[in-house]
């Protein structure tokens, strides 16, 4: 049997990296917001007032930004 050529002119879409899109939320302005670190585990040692601060989320760096951005294409 031949094989088939692709069409030409068709573009191939990016895929976005899954691990990104469950660690990143993008904001109204464009910017990204991420969880904080060390509140997942072992968290009997660690003061309450530590624990609350890092209950929010946290805007990610303006030079950390474009990285992203090529992980999420489509987001």
């Amino acid at each position: 049997m031949p094989v088939k050529a692709k069409a030409k002119g068709k573009k191939v879409k990016m895929k976005s990296i899954k691990g990104a899109l469950k660690r990143f939320k993008k904001t109204g302005t464009g910017g990204f917001k991420h969880r904080q670190s060390h509140r997942n585990h072992i968290l009997t040692k660690k003061a309450s007032k530590r624990k609350r601060h890092l209950r929010g989320m946290q805007m990610v760096k303006e030079s950390d930004t474009d990285a992203i951005r090529q992980m999420l294409p489509y987001v």
